[in-house]
């Protein structure tokens, strides 16, 4: 063994060291961003990732993930345990793409509605036109407020 070879090995060694650091850490990235998309069952209330309730699914995702299952397989098979309510993000088709349309539509009619307020002009009087009145003696009264000053 020479001594190039020797200087070689911890070089191949670091990479290979380095490349399974960056595949276990894509899988954890997978398990993570599928604990992300589901709503832990135990309460309704929050992501399996956020709440610490659920550990046997996480086991279990993890387990998946170690199977080299898809994210879509996963979550299939939780949607089939559970329904589609254990989504932390409803898909956007059918009676759901009402949440997804529905905020957009709002906005934009109300944005049309300030802008049409903000456009229309307002009637406001250049100036206080004296307009006669009807009041009898209304000359007389005048000419009296005139005398007092």
């Amino acid at each position: 063994m020479s001594f190039n070879s020797l200087k070689k090995t911890p070089r191949h060694f670091i990479i290979l060291l380095m490349f399974s650091f960056l595949v276990l850490s894509a899988e954890t990235d997978l398990a993570k961003d599928i604990k992300q998309s589901l709503i832990s069952p135990c309460c309704w209330a929050g992501t399996v990732y956020v709440l610490d309730h659920n550990p046997e699914m996480e086991e279990q995702i993890e387990r998946f993930v170690a199977m080299e299952k898809t994210k879509q397989e996963i979550l299939d098979y939780y949607i089939g345990l559970y329904g589609e309510r254990i989504l932390a993000v409803p898909k956007a088709e059918g009676f759901n793409l009402m949440v997804w349309v529905t905020p957009v539509l709002a906005g934009m009619i109300g944005i049309s509605f300030l802008i049409f307020y903000i456009r229309t002009p307002k009637d406001t009087p250049s100036g206080v036109i004296s307009v006669p009145s009807g009041v009898p003696f209304d000359d007389e009264i005048e000419k009296e407020l005139q005398k007092m000053d």
